[in-house]
């Protein structure tokens, strides 16, 4: 198991940027890949990075060129660097942590609010 603690949203005027950052409770080297999913109200959860355990990325077609995942093995972090933000970036984002045992088991943090105005 992990836990998952998340940090960084808030309020951002459009154009602005905010960091995300991402603790797992146990070694991110034990963690086969993570990421950042985003939920607005009334749409369902969506992908919109991902990053490996050999750090490999991927992101949704609607943030590339403005969000980068990244993850710094000496702090145990993952983070998420959001530029260029729009209204409807507007969701909780969610850190997702995927652990390899048998198979794929998805964990989950508590989510946090990032809010860009119109």
């Amino acid at each position: 198991q992990v836990q998952l603690v998340e940090s960084g949203g808030g309020l951002v005027q459009p154009g602005g940027s905010l960091r995300l950052s991402c603790v797992p409770s146990r070694s991110i080297f034990s963690i086969y890949a993570m990421g950042w999913y985003r939920q607005a109200p009334g749409k369902q959860r969506e992908l919109v990075a991902i990053i490996t355990s050999g750090s490999i990325t991927n992101y949704a077609d609607s943030v590339k060129g403005r969000f980068t995942i990244s993850r710094d093995n000496a702090k145990n972090t993952m983070y998420l660097q959001m530029n260029s933000l729009k209204p409807e970036d507007t969701a909780v984002y969610y850190c997702n942590a995927k652990i390899l045992i048998s198979t794929i088991m998805d964990y989950w943090g508590q989510g946090t609010q990032v809010t860009v105005p119109s």
